[in-house]
């Protein structure tokens, strides 16, 4: 249930997102979902990606500094109060969420929010126990 994602260092200036992005187009890799956070100097683009590891070689061979994080993906009803009942969930088992970020699949149904939290093991065991559908890495980088 945990699901891979890439996290790419970036100096903040202009281009360098374009490039990320079209070396990946370039290669086959689709994104599938991606947050940006930001400094002055630079930021951490996270990606979630059709094929994660081929992803995370060819960043390499281009010179950026990538990483791999293990996150979980949630599968939350696309609806008002969807995200609060899952939120209301996690709050109760008193795991941190260090970051969240959210993205619509296909069919428009459900969204998938994916969580980066301290004690990931600990926070499936949760989820699961309290009837909320975790999704597999398969199924987000398909998504």
């Amino acid at each position: 249930m945990k699901v891979k994602q890439i996290s790419v260092f970036l100096e903040n200036k202009s281009g360098r997102l374009a490039t990320v992005t079209r070396v990946l187009g370039d290669n086959g890799i689709n994104i599938r979902a991606l947050s940006i956070a930001d400094t002055a100097d630079f930021g951490i683009l996270r990606l979630i990606v059709n094929d994660p590891d081929k992803a995370w070689q060819i960043l390499k061979n281009n010179e950026f500094t990538v990483s791999e994080t293990e996150i979980i993906a949630v599968q939350v009803p696309d609806k008002p109060g969807g995200l609060a009942s899952i939120l209301e969930t996690l709050e109760k088992s008193k795991i941190n969420i260090e970051y969240m970020y959210a993205f619509v699949g296909k069919s428009g149904e459900n969204a998938v929010v994916v969580f980066r939290v301290e004690e990931i093991d600990r926070a499936i065991t949760f989820l699961q126990e309290n009837g909320i559908r975790l999704l597999t890495g398969k199924e987000v980088y398909t998504f």
